[in-house]
C-alpha cells in the first residue's frame, strides 16, 4: 500500500519525488511507498455573491448587506471568463481526485507550506473531493532530502491542525465579507457622484492606506524651522586640528544666533583646556537574522527597482530550489532544536568566506531562543551549495547566507572618545565637546559590508591647552520626515504602528510574534502592491505616497475603524489566538459580521461620500493673503487663487503649475500657506531634467516686463 502525497507546488512536488526516489508520471510522481501530486496554490475560491444569488450579478444598494448563511467553495475561475471554471484547475482536481481514489492507496498526506494559507490550500482540495481515507499532515521548514525523509517520520494527524485550519477559513471568509460588501457599497455610492472607478476595500489594505497618508500628511504639515550651533576649530601644539561643539546642559541647538554671536566674539583669541577625556569600548552585535519582512526591507532599500512583492516570490523561489529555508516567517531567531543543524550549515558555508578563521559556532540567545520563534524560525540557508542563480536570486540569497554568517563573526567593536572642553578667562555657561570614533574590530561587518564613519581626534590629555583656531555660528535647518519607502512601511505594518527603539528589540520582537500586527508576513508584499493597482499610492524611485483617490478614501471613507491601526492589529492578533485555541472562528466571524453591518449602514447614510474626490474637501479656511491687493487666497478646485478675482485680481497658483509637477512636486495647500506666509518655500528632493536630485527654495515672483508670476530658485547647498 502506498500514501497519496499533496505538494502545494509542482516544485516542491519534485524536490519530495527527489527524495523518496519517486519517478515522474502524468500529473505525479510515483515511488515504492508515495505516489505525490500538486496543486498551483489555491485550487478552489469562495462562492462568487452571484453564486449564491443570481440577482447579485449586478450590484443593487438594496442587496447589501449580502452575507450568505453558509459559506461554499467551487473550482478557481478562469482568469478570461469568470463564469467558467480554469481548464487546468480542473485537469488538476481530477488527478487528485482520480488518484485518491486508487485501491492502493491507504492514506492522504497534506505536504503545502506549513502555514494558515498552506493548511486551507489542501484542506479545501479534501473538502471538496471528499476522499474516505486518513489524513496526515508534513510539516516542513525546508525541502532538501533530508527534511523530507525526516518529515515523513514524524507525520500529523490533520485533525490537530483544525486550530490552524480554523484560522485561515476565519481569515478567508473576513475578507470576503469585507471585500464583497464594502467594496460593492462604497464603489455604488461613489457612482452616484460620477465617478465610476471601483474603490477597493480590504481588511488589511486601508490601515496601509492610512500609514501613507499620515506620512504624506506629516510632510505637508511640516514647516520649516532653523535652529543654530556654535563650531570651534581647535588646534595643538602640533598643528593638529579637531572640532568641538558648544553645548548647554547636553544642548547644542539654540533658537537664535544672537546669544552665540555674542559668545563668539567673548571666545575670540582664547585658549582651551581639555577638562574631560572619557574613552569608552562600544559592542555592536550583528543585525538579527531575517525574517520576511527584515529581507524585504533589506533588499528594497538597498538595490534600485525592487519591491518587497519580488523579494518575496524570489526568497519563494530559492526556499522551492530546496537552498533556503520557509521564507514567510516573522521570526528572527532559531528554534534552539537546530543548533546541530545550524552547525552543519555553517560548516559547509564558512568554507566559501574569506573570513573563514574568524568564524566560530556558538549558542548565543540571540541566535537560538525557542521561546521566540512562532511556527518558523528565522530565514537562513540549508546545506545545499548553489549553482547557476540569477542575478536576482543571487542578490537574496547572498543576503540571507551573509546574515547568518554574521552572526557567528566577532562582534564589531568601536571605541568612542568624548573631549570636553572650557574655554580660559571667560565665563560661560556651556563648554565644547568633541567627538572621535575609530574602529578598532570590525567583525561582522566585514561580511555584511558596513563601513563604519571613523572621526579621528589627536592624541590629546585631560589638562591638556590647545588653542581656539576659529569658532563660527552654523544655521541648521529642520528636515521634514522622508516619505515611506517599502522598507519603513513594512516595518509599521509589522509593528502595528508602534515606534520600538533599537533597545527596545525584545520588546518589539514579543509584539510581532503575539500577531498584533497589519497583515501577515505572506501579504504584507501583496498589500503594497494591491494598494498601487486600487491606484490608491504611486511609487516614485522607493517613496511611496497617496494619490487624491487614496487621500479622499482616507478623509471621507466612513467606515473609520478599518483606518485604524490597532482595530485592525486586534483583528489580526484574533486570527493568531483562533490558532492558539483562545478564541474559536465562530466568535472571529460573529465580530466581522457586525462590523459589516454597520460599515455598510454608515456607507448608504453619509451624505458627504461619494463625490467627486477633491471637490468636496477642498479647504474652507483661507490659504493666506494675495500678495497684489491684500485680499484671502482661497483654494478652488484648479487653483489657489485672490477672493478678490472679481475686482480685477489675477493672483493665482495654479495646482497643475508645469514647473513644479515637472520637478516632481506639487502644489499643495501647505505648501502654499508657507509661500506666503514666508515669501518662500522649501523643496528637497526635486529632480531635474537630468535625473539629478537637488534641494531649493522657491520663490513665485512677479514679472516687471510682463506683470506675471513666475518661479525663481535659490539651490540649497
Amino acid at each position: 500500500m502506498k500514501k497519496l502525497i499533496l505538494a502545494e507546488k509542482p516544485s516542491v512536488a519534485k524536490n519530495i519525488a527527489d527524495a523518496t526516489g519517486a519517478v515522474r508520471k502524468n500529473g505525479y510522481f510515483e515511488g515504492e511507498a508515495y505516489v505525490i501530486t500538486w496543486a498551483f496554490g489555491h485550487l478552489l475560491q469562495l462562492y462568487d455573491a452571484k453564486d449564491y444569488d443570481p440577482e447579485m450579478k449586478s450590484w443593487k444598494m438594496d442587496k447589501f448587506p449580502f452575507i450568505p448563511g453558509e459559506f461554499h467553495y467551487k473550482l478557481k475561475s478562469d482568469g478570461k471568463n469568470k463564469d467558467k471554471p480554469d481548464a487546468g484547475v480542473v485537469r488538476q482536481i481530477e488527478i487528485i481526485r482520480r488518484l485518491s481514489q486508487r485501491p492502493d492507496i491507504s492514506g492522504l498526506i497534506s505536504a503545502t507550506d506549513d502555514d494558515r494559507e498552506g493548511q486551507i490550500i489542501a484542506d479545501e482540495i479534501w473538502d471538496y473531493i471528499r476522499p474516505e481515507k486518513p489524513i496526515e499532515r508534513l510539516l516542513l521548514n525546508e525541502w532538501t532530502a533530508d527534511e523530507v525523509n525526516r518529515g515523513l517520520s514524524g507525520l500529523k494527524r490533520n485533525q490537530e491542525m483544525q486550530p490552524l485550519q480554523d484560522a485561515g477559513f476565519g481569515r478567508q471568509i473576513a475578507d470576503w465579507l469585507i471585500g464583497i460588501n464594502l467594496t460593492s457599497v462604497a464603489t455604488l455610492k461613489a457612482r452616484k457622484g460620477k465617478d465610476s472607478r471601483l474603490l477597493n476595500v480590504g481588511r488589511v489594505l486601508m490601515p496601509t492606506l492610512k500609514i501613507i497618508y499620515d506620512r504624506d500628511k506629516e510632510i505637508a504639515d511640516f514647516k520649516v524651522t532653523k535652529y543654530y550651533k556654535l563650531k570651534g576649530i581647535f588646534e595643538t601644539d602640533a598643528k593638529e586640528e579637531f572640532e568641538g561643539i558648544y553645548y548647554v546642559k547636553k544642548n547644542e541647538k539654540f533658537d537664535t544666533p544672537e546669544e552665540l554671536e555674542e559668545i563668539r566674539r567673548q571666545i575670540e583669541g582664547h585658549p582651551a583646556c581639555i577638562t574631560d577625556k572619557s574613552v569608552t569600548e562600544k559592542k555592536e552585535y550583528a543585525p538579527y537574522l531575517f525574517n520576511l519582512s527584515g529581507l524585504q526591507g533589506h533588499i528594497t532599500g538597498k538595490y534600485k527597482g525592487w519591491t518587497s512583492d519580488q523579494v518575496l516570490k524570489t526568497a519563494q523561489d530559492l526556499y522551492e530550489k530546496k537552498l533556503i529555508t520557509y521564507p514567510r516567517t516573522a521570526s528572527v531567531v532559531l528554534d534552539e532544536s537546530l543548533k546541530e543543524k545550524a552547525k552543519k550549515v555553517l560548516e559547509i558555508h564558512k568554507k566559501m568566506c574569506p573570513y573563514e578563521d574568524q568564524i566560530a559556532f556558538h549558542t548565543s540567545k540571540r541566535i537560538f531562543d525557542s521561546k521566540k520563534v512562532e511556527s518558523h524560525s528565522a530565514i537562513i540557508p540549508t546545506y545545499m551549495v548553489p549553482k547557476n542563480l540569477t542575478d536576482r536570486e543571487n542578490i537574496v540569497y547572498t543576503a540571507i547566507r551573509n546574515r547568518f554568517l554574521a552572526q557567528f563573526m566577532p562582534v564589531a567593536i568601536s571605541e568612542d572618545t568624548v573631549l570636553s572642553l572650557k574655554i580660559t578667562d571667560v565665563s560661560l555657561p556651556g563648554e565644547f565637546v568633541a567627538k572621535g570614533k575609530i574602529q578598532i574590530q570590525p567583525g561582522w561587518k566585514l561580511i555584511e559590508g558596513n563601513s563604519v564613519k571613523e572621526v579621528l581626534l589627536p592624541a590629546v590629555e585631560k589638562g591638556q591647552i590647545v588653542t581656539l583656531k576659529k569658532a563660527e555660528v552654523n544655521e541648521v535647518e529642520r528636515k521634514p520626515p522622508k516619505p515611506h519607502t517599502e522598507k519603513t512601511l513594512l516595518k509599521v505594518m509589522e509593528t502595528c504602528g508602534k515606534k520600538y527603539e533599537e533597545k527596545d528589540d525584545q520588546e518589539m520582537m514579543m509584539a510581532i510574534l503575539s500577531g498584533f500586527s497589519i497583515g501577515t508576513p505572506a501579504t504584507r508584499a501583496e498589500t503594497i502592491k494591491k494598494l498601487k493597482t486600487a491606484g490608491y499610492i504611486k511609487a516614485k524611485g522607493k517613496s511611496l505616497s497617496c494619490t487624491d483617490l487614496g487621500k479622499n478614501m482616507v478623509e471621507t471613507f466612513p467606515a473609520r475603524e478599518l483606518f485604524d491601526l490597532e482595530y485592525t492589529g486586534r483583528l489580526e492578533k484574533t486570527l493568531s489566538d483562533i490558532e492558539k485555541k483562545r478564541h474559536t472562528r465562530e466568535e472571529f466571524l460573529s465580530l466581522i459580521t457586525d462590523f459589516v453591518r454597520e460599515s455598510v449602514k454608515k456607507i448608504k447614510e453619509d451624505e458627504t461620500f461619494g463625490g467627486t474626490p477633491g471637490a468636496a474637501h477642498l479647504h474652507t479656511e483661507p490659504v493666506g493673503k494675495c500678495p497684489e491687493c491684500g485680499a484671502d487666497v482661497i483654494e478652488t478646485e484648479k487653483a489657489f487663487g485672490c477672493s478678490a478675482w472679481r475686482n480685477g485680481c489675477r493672483f493665482a497658483v495654479w495646482k497643475n503649475d508645469y514647473f513644479i509637477t515637472s520637478l516632481g512636486k506639487k502644489v499643495s495647500y501647505e505648501m502654499v500657506k508657507i509661500l506666503l506666509e514666508h515669501g518662500k518655500v522649501g523643496f528637497r528632493g526635486c529632480v531635474s531634467k537630468k535625473g539629478n536630485k537637488f534641494s531649493a527654495y522657491f520663490f513665485y515672483e512677479k514679472d516687471k516686463d510682463t506683470g506675471r508670476y513666475k518661479w525663481r530658485l535659490e539651490f540649497i547647498d
